[in-house]
């Protein structure tokens, strides 16, 4: 089965983002949007994994959840990966609680390393999925509205506090991902 482990993102978080989605739509840009309820800030994919091994991947990260608070995330700019010149993946970004999230990233990948999980090829990024494109149709017209919306979101301070972390197992469909969450742990209280 195809998983990972990501921090789940409150219903008005979502709300907001699927916001931000809809005002990008305008631009008329050929993106495959991510729905709402599917948008999460991944912390760790696992890829292929055996139901034998499911296990052994929710024991660690529930022993890692519970070495980490809950921390405030504040969200911040609109970008590109790989950059703005060739935007295949469309993401919001986090100004507050970097650090906690790639400590908590880095405490999983290391124990993700000890079950034998193949280490993450690309250095870990803090960010929000938003859609990808499928083709660079209209991309001036949608890096003109990120520009835009990205100021707004600096100024509107979007955030909220990260209470849990999920294993969720993600099944491709021609519709897109289906994700199904097979563990919710929650962070430590303060």
């Amino acid at each position: 089965m195809r998983a990972f482990i990501a921090i789940t993102l409150t219903p008005d978080i979502k709300e907001k983002l699927s916001r931000i989605q809809t005002n990008l739509k305008e631009c008329g840009a050929d993106i495959r949007w991510v729905l709402p309820e599917n948008m999460h800030l991944t912390l760790r994919f696992l890829g292929e994994i055996n139901e034998g091994l499911l296990n052994n991947v929710i024991r660690v990260t529930e022993e890692t959840a519970h070495n980490h608070s809950k921390f405030k995330i504040g969200l911040s700019g609109i970008g590109t990966f790989p950059d703005i010149d060739h935007p295949k993946v469309i993401w919001v970004g986090v100004k507050d609680g970097d650090k906690k999230i790639e400590d908590l990233a880095y405490a999983l990948e290391k124990r993700m390393e000890a079950l034998e999980i193949i280490q993450e090829k690309k250095p870990f990024s803090c960010h929000i999925t938003l859609g990808r494109t499928r083709s660079p149709k209209n991309k001036e017209k949608l890096m003109a509205a990120m520009n835009n919306l990205g100021e707004d979101l600096y100024k509107e301070g979007i955030s909220f506090t990260a209470e849990r972390i999920t294993v969720f197992k993600s099944r491709l469909t021609p519709g897109g991902a289906v994700y199904e969450a097979l563990k919710e742990i929650t962070l430590r209280d303060t």
